[in-house]
């Protein structure tokens, strides 16, 4: 592990300097190599997969691991994106000029070595490596050995990416060896590493957390919230919350809150009931919900703990509200500060739900789904952040770096 570090160390001096014609031919032949090798991808996946299902892996989980064409697609489309976007590195903005003559500014700066420990995902080495290169980072990378066949496979077209642009190898390191021991090491590495990202579930964040030695971007929960108000388009209350639970269980932007107005819950309800019954989606109501819904629908009473659950499975809880004022009580109350959103045709209510919701994302009449790197035209995303300092939501480029002050002068001297 000390030896990654210091080969990381030394690469992130050169990665660092790279011209932005050398990161993106890296990137490009990253994506060639992807393809070439997609047959021989698929196949390591599948062992993957097999292995998750002999060692007893959830649908969810197994769902998280899986290669399928469109992610598969996507994966290759992230690389493409983050070679066009523009590199952040060198530069300068808010440059303002003093009385003594000085120009002082900012700029865009790596922040060295990132190490990014993560779960089930594969393709999350390829967002990780695409944007620390792209940033001019080194990175160091620890999936989860559930995805180890497929790591390795998409390592080695990183690794072949940098090679063809003229990139030392160990930009990127992904660490093969599946021991858990090797996280409290790489955690602490200090003296080599300047951030970690967690990607997983609660345990591994929360032993991040509680044990890292070095600065850590992370989110803890997904509890994300849809409120239909008052004066909600309720066409597009349903659809929005129906696609909110039901497009992908188990991402962290999927709802595990409903919220309703009184003002339409009596309207609304019974269909968005039905709707998630076609789906097999589980329902947890307050009284007020289980009230409208009657004996035709079947619906647990939610207890205190459903509010603040992240099931990560077709299981929602859903409760009436008095209105905005108590749906926004509610969410900054339970939720975990990722994204919630809100549907409604009022301008009034919208901006105060995006004011006051204290949230990553925040949203009016979109789902929640969105919320993620790709979809906000970030190429990729390393990760999302509820952390309030740094970076907030998700992670790209930016996100990856620092600034620092640069000072422009023509002899000036302090008197």
């Amino acid at each position: 592990m000390q030896g990654l570090g210091i080969e990381a160390r030394k690469a992130s001096a050169l990665i660092s300097r790279a011209s932005t014609e050398t990161k993106n031919a890296a990137l490009k032949a990253i994506g060639e190599e992807i393809l070439v090798n997609r047959t021989a991808l698929m196949t390591a996946n599948e062992k993957d997969l097999d292995a998750g299902r002999n060692n007893g892996l959830s649908d969810p989980l197994l769902d998280r691991l899986m290669f399928t064409e469109a992610r598969f697609t996507s994966m290759v489309e992230g690389l493409a994106q983050v070679a066009s976007l523009d590199d952040p590195i060198g530069e300068i903005t808010d440059m303002s000029y003093q009385p003594n003559g000085l120009q002082i500014g900012r700029m865009r700066t790596p922040l060295g070595v990132v190490g990014i420990i993560y779960e089930s995902r594969p393709n999350v080495t390829i967002d990780a490596a695409s944007l620390c290169l792209k940033s001019g980072n080194a990175a160091i990378l620890r999936g989860g050995s559930e995805a180890i066949h497929s790591n390795l496979g998409l390592a080695a077209c990183i690794e072949t990416g940098l090679q063809k642009a003229g990139l030392p190898v160990t930009a990127v390191q992904v660490i093969e060896d599946t021991d858990r021991g090797l996280v409290g090491q790489l955690i602490t590495m200090d003296e080599f590493i300047d951030v970690i990202i967690p990607r997983g579930g609660k345990s591994l964040i929360q032993r991040l957390i509680d044990e890292a030695t070095i600065p850590v971007i992370k989110h803890l929960d997904g509890v994300c919230h849809v409120y239909v108000d008052g004066d909600a388009d309720l066409e597009k209350a349903y659809s929005i919350a129906i696609n909110a639970k039901t497009q992908r269980y188990a991402v962290c932007n999927a709802i595990e809150t409903l919220l309703i107005s009184d003002a339409v819950a009596k309207e609304i309800l019974p269909r968005l009931a039905a709707g998630y019954q076609e789906h097999g989606v589980e329902l947890r109501g307050c009284q007020t919900t289980i009230n409208i819904l009657g004996s035709e629908v079947q619906v647990s009473p939610a207890v205190e703990e459903d509010w603040y659950a992240e099931y990560l499975a077709p299981i929602l809880a859903v409760r009436v509200v008095d209105g905005l004022d108590d749906a926004i009580k509610h969410i900054n109350h339970y939720g975990s500060n990722h994204t919630d959103s809100i549907v409604t045709e009022s301008y009034t209510a919208g901006r105060r739900f995006i004011r006051e919701v204290d949230s990553s994302s925040v949203m009016i009449n979109a789902s929640p789904r969105f919320a993620d790197g790709f979809e906000y035209g970030l190429g990729a995303e390393i990760g999302i952040s509820t952390n309030k300092l740094h970076a907030r939501g998700p992670v790209g480029l930016e996100g990856l770096t620092s600034q620092k002050y640069v000072v422009f002068g023509d002899g000036q001297i302090r008197q």
